[in-house]
């Protein structure tokens, strides 16, 4: 199995060997910033969840979808998913 390597910027390395020579200042959190910042994590944890939903595809665009994902080795709803993604991360154009 391969590692990934992590890349860190400066800031984070420097953090890290804070971290690691015990360089670092905690700051106490009162019970309202607590709640703040966990409503964060809760909605940002909302974003990267899955939600199922049901497409309906021409038959002979489904066929194609299926081809391509076969000849790149991943599953075609992965493929699907992926293209989504792209679409709303402004990475592909729509053209109609």
């Amino acid at each position: 199995m391969k590692k990934d390597r992590i890349l860190l910027d400066d800031e984070e390395l420097d953090f890290v060997e804070d971290l690691e020579n015990q360089n670092v200042k905690i700051k106490e959190v009162n019970e309202a910033e607590l709640k703040k910042y966990s409503s964060y994590a809760k909605y940002t944890n909302s974003l990267n969840q899955k939600k199922q939903t049901t497409i309906r595809f021409s038959v002979s665009d489904l066929a194609v979808v299926k081809a391509k994902a076969k000849e790149i080795g991943i599953g075609y709803q992965n493929l699907i998913q992926a293209l989504v993604h792209n679409y709303a991360k402004g990475q592909i154009d729509l053209k109609l």
